[in-house]
């Protein structure tokens, strides 16, 4: 088989490309490099079974181009992190939505099957956990730019079912929660690197709020093991599914066991939202999956608990840390 997958030189997406590379697939990536990383992938470049394009989903020439000769797609492009919704929400919009318009577009002219990746935050606010795909979700007002994201990805979703159900466009929207590994960076606020940084470097650990809301953290190798499979299932075709850990932990305990395990004497402190991202900001108190869904299409649950995602984020910034000196 042959893939094309947008915001391939991504974290994630680049873990995927070298997945399915190590599975006698080949691969095609699209990637601007507005968040994605050339050094992501240039362990694969040169390869026979590998092509890097750079270039925009948003631009329907250079995206048909790469899309033809494939036989699927996985769809990763995105606006990425709290921090950058927050300081460019127009961007925001403009890219998750225009680029999903485009990417659905001409894979419907191709007839290709694509596999989409949103995100756990279209649940919003909603407090009816843990997670199901079928149940309500609960955003935010219009004004608060923290939704904006979420309201893009679902308007995503919308899309992609919508070209299943006029035209049986074989689509898969997954729902990633929290993911995690090597490679992530802290760079828009993902907390992992973050509390990994601050601990190595002896900086104090920043904890937003009050650190009671609880997250649940996938490895990034479960994850891109469980869309290459769903891509390939007939079962789940116009599904929605969550990806993603029931491993639960609060924001707080994560701090003190990334202190514990880098054997950090940075202190941990607790900084107000409104002294991150300004006045009016919300967060969830809790976000965790349903994961029964993905269990009965390909028998996936997470193999890699919390402990080894520390274990395998701390050694990476470790090592960054030291090619850099």
């Amino acid at each position: 088989m042959r893939y094309l997958i947008t915001g391939g030189c991504g974290f994630i997406g680049s873990h995927l490309a070298e997945h399915l590379i190590g599975g006698g697939h080949e691969v095609v990536v699209l990637d601007n490099l507005s968040t994605g990383r050339y050094e992501n992938v240039a362990q694969l470049d040169g390869r026979a079974d590998f092509q890097l394009l750079i270039g925009s989903v948003l631009d329907a020439d250079l995206v048909a181009e790469a899309m033809r000769p494939c036989d699927a797609v996985f769809h990763l492009a995105s606006a990425v992190g709290v921090r950058l919704i927050m300081e460019r929400p127009v961007q925001t919009i403009e890219t998750i939505f225009k680029g999903t318009d485009v990417v659905l577009g001409i894979a419907a002219r191709y007839r290709k099957r694509v596999l989409l990746t949103s995100t756990s935050e279209v649940y919003g606010k909603s407090a009816d956990v843990p997670f199901q795909e079928d149940g309500d979700r609960l955003e935010g007002p219009t004004h608060k730019h923290r939704w904006a994201y979420a309201c893009a990805k679902a308007l995503d979703e919308f899309l992609a079912l919508a070209h299943w159900k006029e035209a049986r466009l074989p689509v898969i929207v997954t729902r990633l929660f929290n993911t995690v590994g090597p490679r992530q960076t802290g760079q828009y606020g993902m907390v992992i690197p973050n509390f990994v940084n601050a601990a190595l470097a002896g900086d104090p650990i920043c904890v937003h709020g009050d650190g009671q809301q609880t997250r649940c953290f996938a490895h990034v190798l479960d994850v891109v093991e469980a869309i290459s499979a769903l891509i390939s299932c007939p079962a789940a075709l116009g599904q929605v599914i969550n990806v993603g850990s029931s491993e639960e932990v609060s924001m707080l305990a994560l701090a003190q066991r990334v202190k514990a395990l880098t054997h950090s004497e940075s202190p941990i402190r607790l900084v107000p939202y409104a002294e991150v991202y300004g006045s009016g900001f919300e967060d969830m108190l809790r976000r965790t999956p349903s994961t029964k869904k993905i269990a009965g299409l390909i028998g996936w649950t997470p193999r890699r608990n919390l402990d080894v995602i520390l274990k395998d984020v701390i050694d990476f910034v470790r090592q960054s840390m030291a090619e850099t000196v």
